[in-house]
């Protein structure tokens, strides 16, 4: 093992799985646990209550504190702070710290900074230079100070075709998702969409709700539904929609106040962008039932995928 390691390089731990190299001048105490294949760069500090996976890039210049949990494939960008006090003091030290977990895949930007009791979601990305103040969803994309979610990682957007007067577009690739094209009348007083709730929609209507004045940075759904099945439709406005049957994600845009975005039970949903004006009318097929609800996102993908 010791050839791995730099001879300048000060590894006091003997929890270092196997080809994992440590590189000039890095610190690591005595406790850390690292797994096999990680590349700890020049200039690391690791304290001694840390946890890292297997295949794990820490570069130079990043100190990784007591609390902090690296998941396996992650990678930390040169010079990212990662924090565990947000109230650092200079002597009386807390008996709790608040350490970072970052899920597996996730990638952090050089120079982010990210708050102490974050958690950055699997195959998540923070943008070099983001100043992370909250959790991070998983395969979301945050730019910024304070960071701002701005897309999805494998997540392309889905390019809405052209439609004729009710005519359904199937989503291609992500489950039973697809547009509905509903009935609008344009004349020189208006413009004016029906729906007929037995004849245009997929399901009977028992809950009618509306969504507004959601700040641009916020994200909303990030769930989902057992049984319960939805039409959204953006009447103002524009907002975009995340949907993921757990194998394939798309986004779509709803910027149509004719055109709804049908989604069926068990599929995962991410609504974000909204624009300042934006008012998003739902059609829910029953009651709300907070059982209905999932909202953690591995809990949803061990329900599609069960083996």
């Amino acid at each position: 093992m010791s050839e791995l390691f730099h001879p300048t390089a000060d590894v006091q731990s003997h929890q270092i799985g196997e080809n994992t190299r440590v590189w000039q001048y890095a610190i690591v105490l005595a406790g850390a646990k690292i797994g096999r294949d990680c590349n700890i760069c020049s200039g690391v500090f690791v304290e001694k209550e840390v946890r890292i996976g297997d295949r794990v890039t820490v570069k130079s210049g990043v100190q990784v504190w007591d609390g902090t949990i690296l998941e396996d494939d992650v990678f930390i960008g040169p010079n990212a702070t990662l924090t565990n006090d947000r109230f650092p003091p200079s002597e009386n030290w807390p008996q709790h710290l608040e350490g970072i977990r970052v899920e597996r895949g996730a990638t952090v930007g050089a120079n982010a900074t990210i708050l102490p009791g974050t958690i950055i979601g699997q195959n998540a990305l923070v943008g070099a230079g983001a100043v992370v103040t909250r959790d991070v969803p998983p395969k979301a994309i945050v730019v910024g100070n304070p960071a701002k979610i701005v897309g999805y990682t494998d997540t392309p957007r889905h390019v809405e075709p052209a439609l004729t007067m009710n005519q359904e577009s199937v989503a291609p690739g992500v489950k039973n998702v697809r547009w509905i094209d509903l009935k609008g009348i344009s004349n020189i007083r208006g413009e004016t969409t029906v729906a007929e709730l037995e004849q245009d929609l997929p399901f009977e209507v028992k809950r009618i709700f509306w969504v507004y004045d959601v700040p641009n940075d916020r994200v909303r759904g990030e769930h989902v539904h057992r049984e319960l099945q939805e039409v959204l439709v953006c009447v103002q406005g524009s907002v975009a929609v995340i949907a993921d049957d757990g194998e394939t994600r798309e986004e779509y845009l709803l910027d149509n106040p004719s055109r709804g975005l049908y989604l069926p039970p068990r599929v995962w949903q991410t609504r974000y962008k909204y624009s300042a004006d934006a008012v998003l009318l739902v059609l829910a097929s029953h009651p709300y039932d907070p059982d209905d609800y999932i909202r953690d996102y591995e809990a949803f993908l061990s329900m599609v995928n069960p083996d």
